[in-house]
């Protein structure tokens, strides 16, 4: 069995608020969750206006599928998503 996390800084821009801000990410997690069937939760800055640390996590029997897997996410974003800007990724697999 393997367990692979992405975890994704996001840059939101132009948010004005926290309000604002759950508005804009709370779609695309849902989305990410029903695109990818993967699990998606906001893990940090939960009190920044403008940033957001948000962690994937996919389950298999192949630590590289998961790998391929995860890196499809990060391009999904950057293509489908132009308001939100990926600044770091990172893929853990255990």
């Amino acid at each position: 069995m393997s367990v692979g996390v992405l975890t994704l800084h996001l840059h939101l821009f132009g948010c004005d608020s926290l309000k604002e801000k759950r508005s804009r990410l709370k779609p695309l997690l849902a989305r990410l969750h029903k695109e990818f069937n993967i699990s998606v939760a906001e893990v940090d800055f939960l009190d920044s206006w403008e940033n957001a640390l948000v962690a994937c996590a996919v389950v298999s029997n192949d630590g590289r599928h998961n790998q391929r897997f995860l890196q499809q996410v990060v391009r999904w974003i950057e293509k489908n998503w132009p308001d939100v800007e990926v600044v770091d990724e990172r893929v853990e697999i255990v």
